[in-house]
């Protein structure tokens, strides 16, 4: 009996959204409302020279620095060194507020 009424709630709320969705003119209309509200929560990615390099320089400062042992190698200062290493570069930062800032610079195209 429950299972009936359950069954019958769900075919009743599945009609209602498929009125609704008519009402609007099509499902396609309602996926650009919501793609265009997704768009304005978008958060801006990080500037390299401004949030990410800072990271780097008190972190990794001298070596991967300009004079650096390793500079010639790995110079930090440039944003291919970073995607180039990508996430092997958390086995110096620990903070998940700058592995978060590091990882939304690497999923920028």
């Amino acid at each position: 009996m429950r299972a009936g009424i359950l069954t019958l709630a769900l075919l009743l709320a599945f009609d209602f959204e498929a009125c609704h969705c008519a009402s609007l003119g099509s499902s396609s209309a309602s996926a650009q409302k919501f793609a265009a509200s997704s768009i304005a929560f978008t958060a801006k990615k990080p500037d390299f020279a401004t949030e990410i390099k800072p990271i780097f320089q008190s972190r990794c400062m001298p070596c991967h620095f300009q004079g650096g042992k390793v500079y010639d190698k790995l110079p930090f200062d440039k944003p291919e060194t970073i995607t180039k290493l990508g996430t092997k570069l958390f086995t110096r930062i620990k903070d998940e507020k700058e592995q978060r800032l590091v990882r939304e610079f690497l999923s920028q195209p």
